[in-house]
């Protein structure tokens, strides 16, 4: 299995069979998926050095016109308390995290309708002419290609948009009200023609997700060539049909970390919220598996709790914007520091 790992660090790919092989090895030896890591670690140093880059994440909207079976904003979810953020409350989160050091700010939310194009595009011309210095990133699901111009005109830098499963059958089971994978990524086609920087990635663990479906994954990603990607475990929500299923399992989702960090070595990789929920030392796990920046929480106090895709979000201490000196002290007992800039994707030689 070295083999495997030393090929894929020195060419940045694998065959399909490869890969499967690979990964079903880190689920079984521990020696496979560390050296696996080790790899991983010395090319996201090599790449950003000893700096974790830092977003501030402003969740705007709890309501959400899809029903995804795995999340708990999902339209079906009656129990769930939706609220909205003003534009007010979202500058005021602007204004707090650019005094505390931040540089990006990740506006993210479910398909809230009332999102129109004229009230986001309002929105990101206020931010921007407060602070040019920013970088912006939304996260607020399939839009049309007008619309993803029209943001990105507006100010807009990047946009989060997970594929969360490859595998058709798959990603149809999961988004019932969905328009399917194939739309999903002419989304992301569409992103990359408006010249954003584009997020991918997928959950892992989740209901019918087999080997075969993970190294789709892999292989898409390796395909589009995002400049960001997003990977994290599986949780459930009890108020969805997936509520009782078992949480996805770490040890597979540093290997899958670790391997997008190996292909897309310049990738800006999140150690994730849900990483950080799934284990007390999940975000330094993560970063010990390649990922190269973190997102804590910028949101009103009183509406993180109510932001809940899965339960018991890690969104205080460590993980929120005002518990920077907190992380400060955690990364550095691994060795790292937080790098404060903004963290654009280099695009040299690409």
């Amino acid at each position: 299995m070295r083999e495997l790992v030393e090929q894929l660090a020195s060419s940045h790919s694998l065959d399909a069979t490869s890969l499967g092989t690979l990964i079903d090895a880190c689920a079984t030896d521990p020696s496979v998926l560390q050296h696996l890591r080790d790899n991983a670690v010395r090319t996201a140093r090599q790449q950003f050095g000893l700096g974790i880059y830092i977003r501030g994440l402003i969740e705007l909207s709890s309501y959400c016109r899809a029903d995804c079976l795995y999340c708990g904003l999902r339209r079906s979810n009656r129990t769930a308390e939706r609220y909205r953020l003003t534009k007010e409350e979202v500058m005021e989160c602007c204004k707090e995290g650019y005094a505390l050091g931040f540089r990006t700010f990740v506006l993210q939310g479910g398909e809230d309708g009332t999102h129109s194009d004229e009230w986001l595009t309002e929105l990101l011309s206020h931010i921007r002419s407060l602070y040019p210095d920013v970088a912006i990133t939304l996260s607020l699901g399939e839009r049309s290609e007008e619309s993803y111009i029209r943001l990105r005109r507006a100010g807009a830098n990047r946009y989060l948009l997970r594929h969360e499963a490859a595998n058709e059958a798959l990603y149809d089971s999961l988004h019932p009200s969905g328009r399917g994978i194939k739309h999903r990524l002419a989304c992301v086609e569409a992103l990359q023609r408006a010249d954003y920087q584009v997020g991918m990635g997928m959950m892992i663990g989740v209901k019918g997700q087999t080997t075969q479906h993970l190294v789709e994954d892999l292989k898409l990603i390796e395909r589009y060539r995002p400049q960001m990607v997003g990977i994290g475990p599986f949780l459930p929500h009890h108020a969805t049909p997936l509520g009782n299923e078992p949480k996805g399992d770490l040890a597979l989702t540093l290997a899958a970390v670790a391997i997008t960090r190996l292909m897309l070595p310049k990738a800006l990789i999140p150690s994730t919220t849900a990483l950080a929920t799934l284990s007390p030392t999940g975000r330094l796990e993560g970063i010990l598996s390649g990922a190269n920046v973190v997102m804590p929480n910028l949101s009103p106090s009183d509406v993180r709790a109510k932001y809940a895709i899965y339960e018991n979000k890690a969104s205080w201490g460590r993980e929120a914007a005002e518990g920077l000196n907190a992380l400060e002290s955690e990364l550095s007992t691994i060795g790292y520091h937080i790098d404060y800039s903004r963290g654009d994707y280099n695009n040299q030689n690409d």
